[in-house]
């Protein structure tokens, strides 16, 4: 994946779209900021995994930020920072539909014999394993919230 961003990177600096070239450089800075906090651990570079986890955090970032913005109403600030989004998407594995996760937190509340909320850690932790970079977390939170209370 992060050869991709560098090869995306070159393709921005050649067709002239600046917007896109500075999106992605944003992208790979936050990546190489990345790679140096976790220096310490790792040699090769990051992982697939961990170049979604940087992604979404700034995806994240960015949407916080148009909460803001639009709560100022500076329009054209916000519709910069969607862009940015919509940019940052296409790095990024589609989600799983509300249906899917629906069931996903039903079998895994099954699995793990969760039958109040203290057991929500435990089955946090398994969806995150299993199925990671595909779930909003903040989405499978509330819903293993509402199925364990």
């Amino acid at each position: 994946m992060y050869d991709q961003i560098r090869k995306d990177l070159v393709d921005a600096m050649k067709s002239g779209d600046k917007f896109k070239l500075n999106v992605i450089r944003m992208i790979k800075a936050a990546l190489m900021n990345e790679e140096v906090a976790l220096e310490r651990k790792r040699e090769d570079g990051l992982s697939d995994d961990e170049v979604i986890t940087v992604i979404k955090r700034e995806v994240k970032k960015r949407n916080g930020s148009i909460e803001e913005y639009t709560k100022y109403n500076k329009m054209d600030t916000v519709e910069d920072l969607k862009k940015e989004v919509e940019i940052l998407s296409t790095y990024l594995p589609p989600e799983l539909s509300d249906e899917e996760l629906d069931k996903i937190v039903s079998n895994i509340i099954e699995e793990t014999h969760a039958e109040s909320i203290k057991d929500m850690g435990g089955v946090m932790k398994e969806i995150t394993a299993k199925y990671g970079s595909q779930v909003d977390m903040g989405k499978a939170s509330k819903l293993v919230k509402e199925k364990l209370s």
